[in-house]
């Protein structure tokens, strides 16, 4: 099978998107012809049989050359792709759904987000299938959803035995936005700090332009509650390098709503990194104290201040389990052959 796949970047430095370089690459191992149409193109090294097409975001083009060009490229390489997979983006779907279905294009939509509108639905109708990996996504609901595992490569998230775990340490890396609702941990970690815990937390994350005053205003609150010899901040790392940011820490932190089942939850986890979350596809998944309720910011803190008190050993036994549950049920390579049953079905 030929596949076209349609995506915002392919940038394997790009610190939130880089890891669909990693999919692309795995991907290409499942089917015999892969083609890449994506907004922007930045650093890659893709195998022979995948092909990137750039519809100019990295020139700065306009937006109605994106269209242009988004319309010659599915056009002119209609004979080298048997099925179609939107990543995230439903606007493409919306643009060339029609096109592809006239074609006789079977079209695959992933969308994972607890958001949506009725443009999501109509997207929708153009799709032989939606991929999701959250119950509670907004697209959980149509009868053509299927869930997919969430696709952390195991050959680049595993445990660094020559990195240093540092003692009593917290991670959160994320995107620097209101969404994100980082001053709720930072609020934690000022629970945690006035009990008398010792620790060290880094923020690890880029604000785009609009929200560089969200940014500014958790630097001033890590100041005002007194955690600035506590809490740092770090600009993001290119997707490669994360890894090792994970085996540093003995705890990570993800307050991403249940709609969306964030990937820096598994790759914590592969890293054998104690992952917290208040995602609640994980009940009943792993053990209670990995999962607070999403906003309770007194919880966050109990079971934050739970983690840092584990002893050694105890942390080592729960970071295996977690691993052990990642890599059974989300890796990349359980998720490219899944796409392809699907796709093949």
């Amino acid at each position: 099978m030929k596949l076209l796949i349609l995506t915002q970047v392919i940038d394997k430095d790009d610190p939130f998107l880089g890891f669909f370089h990693a999919w692309v690459e795995e991907f290409s191992k499942q089917f015999e012809q892969i083609t890449v149409i994506c907004l922007y193109k930045g650093v890659h090294n893709l195998p022979g049989n995948v092909r990137v097409l750039s519809l100019g975001k990295e020139i700065g083009v306009l937006k109605l050359v994106y269209i242009t060009s988004f319309f010659k490229y599915v056009v002119a390489y209609r004979k080298k792709y048997d099925a179609v997979y939107v990543h995230m983006n439903q606007e493409y779907v919306l643009l060339g759904g029609w096109f592809w279905r006239l074609m006789g294009k079977k079209v695959a939509m992933w969308r994972n987000h607890f958001a949506g509108s009725l443009l999501t639905d109509v997207a929708s109708l153009f799709c032989h299938k939606v991929f999701c990996t959250s119950k509670f996504s907004y697209t959980a609901k149509y009868a053509k959803t299927v869930f997919m595992p969430v696709g952390v490569p195991t050959e680049i998230f595993h445990p660094l035995p020559g990195v240093e775990r540092v003692p009593h340490s917290v991670l959160s890396i994320v995107r620097i936005s209101p969404a994100k609702k980082i001053e709720q941990l930072i609020d934690a970690l000022g629970v945690v700090a006035k009990k008398g815990v010792m620790f060290t937390a880094t923020i690890c994350g880029d604000a785009i332009p609009m929200h560089k005053e969200y940014e500014a205003s958790l630097r001033a609150q890590v100041k005002e509650l007194g955690l600035s010899d506590k809490v740092v901040f770090i600009q993001g790392l290119p997707y490669e390098k994360i890894p090792e940011l994970y085996a540093k820490h003995d705890i990570c932190v993800n307050q991403s709503p249940s709609g969306m089942f964030d990937k820096t939850i598994f790759e914590a986890m592969m890293c054998e990194t104690l992952a917290l979350s208040c995602n609640e596809n994980l009940r009943g998944k792993v053990d209670e104290k990995f999962i607070f309720k999403e906003d309770e910011i007194s919880e966050l803190a109990e079971k934050l201040e739970k983690l840092l008190t584990l002893s050694n050993e105890e942390r080592k036994i729960n970071a295996k389990k977690l691993s052990e549950y990642a890599k059974e049920n989300h890796s990349l390579h359980r998720l490219a052959k899944s796409l392809e049953n699907e796709l093949k079905k």
